[in-house]
């Protein structure tokens, strides 16, 4: 029996998110917690998975109070390291009226990149079921090691491996290292989730059917979904094809963690459910509980502290 549904390695940050304006006509920021593996962790939470996190804040208020955060969602914090001398990251997302999002990291030496091999927790990593990971803690040597490290454990410890390339293209040296690194992740993962043009510019290719054709020769996935955004979503399992519409809500005001969202009520369906033997009408039931989860993140500022309720995904989608 393992203690954990889940255990993720990656960023945990201060996402500051546009709110309003001061009566001097200055943009007003709301401080979230924020990091995609975490909100991952949080949406998991909500599910009634534990789930636990690796990963490192810096010594400061900023970090204390990211933690205190990841407690309150029901995360452990065993693997979260502090550091002395980094500081804890920064993002300021800049919204455009239809919810989408534009990032400016304050990351320049930021503790997350700073995460060494010796201090990823191998005993979290091998008491959980699945192993998630993203694409941020490998833009750095330090982090990168780390990663790389947190993966090998959990192949050893034969626990299912998750990854979202997530690519924020600031904070590479160049693309082409990006996509080297990321292609690492691609072909160690056993469930993948990736945004179509994520797909397109990884595999080179001009149509979602052919980058998965082509990922499939890079790598044996069992299971990989891909966001459309107001498309809905599509996952191809084995030799199965499936899609799912989103729902799309009048009042949306910030995307930020509806992947992640997404991505966190896929891996609960495998928990639940396994990933040997997937239906269609099971693959259909989980993109659309999914996609229904991911709408209601939508509606809210923020994203880890955010995170809708079983019942109230299930009110919007039926079941």
């Amino acid at each position: 029996m393992k203690n954990y549904d889940v255990v993720a390695l990656g960023e945990v940050l201060i996402d500051f998110v546009e709110n309003g304006v001061s009566k001097e006509g200055n943009v007003l920021y709301e401080a979230n917690p924020g990091g995609a593996p975490c909100n991952v962790l949080a949406m998991l939470g909500k599910l009634g998975h534990p789930a636990a996190f690796i990963g490192k804040v810096g010594e400061d208020a900023f970090g204390h109070s990211l933690k205190a955060s990841l407690e309150t969602a029901g995360i452990t914090t065993d693997g979260l390291v502090f550091d002395k001398a980094a500081p804890t990251t920064l993002a300021f997302v800049h919204n455009a009226a239809d919810g989408e999002r534009e990032f400016s990291f304050y990351r320049q030496q930021g503790a997350d990149t700073m995460l060494e091999e010796s201090e990823v927790n191998e005993n979290l990593i091998e008491d959980g079921r699945i192993f998630h990971y993203g694409s941020l803690s490998m833009t750095h040597k330090s982090c990168r090691k780390a990663t790389k490290k947190a993966i090998e454990a959990a192949e050893k410890a034969q626990v299912l491996l998750s990854f979202d390339p997530n690519l924020r293209a600031a904070l590479w040296e160049s693309l082409e290292e990006a996509k080297h690194h990321i292609l690492y992740g691609i072909r160690h993962c056993r469930i993948l989730k990736v945004a179509e043009e994520e797909l397109l510019w990884i595999s080179g290719e001009k149509d979602i059917d052919s980058g998965i054709k082509k990922l499939r020769e890079i790598a044996d996935i069992p299971l990989i979904l891909v966001t459309l955004g107001k498309e809905g979503s599509m996952a191809y399992y084995k030799d199965l094809q499936v899609s799912a519409p989103a729902y799309l809500q009048k009042n949306t005001i910030d995307t930020t963690g509806a992947g992640d969202t997404f991505f966190a009520c896929i891996l609960h369906f495998v928990l639940d459910y396994g990933i040997e033997n997937l239906s269609k009408e099971r693959i259909e039931n989980m993109l659309s509980y999914a996609n229904g989860a991911a709408s209601i993140v939508t509606t809210r500022k923020g994203a880890l502290l955010s995170m809708p309720e079983q019942e109230e995904i299930l009110e919007l989608v039926g079941g």
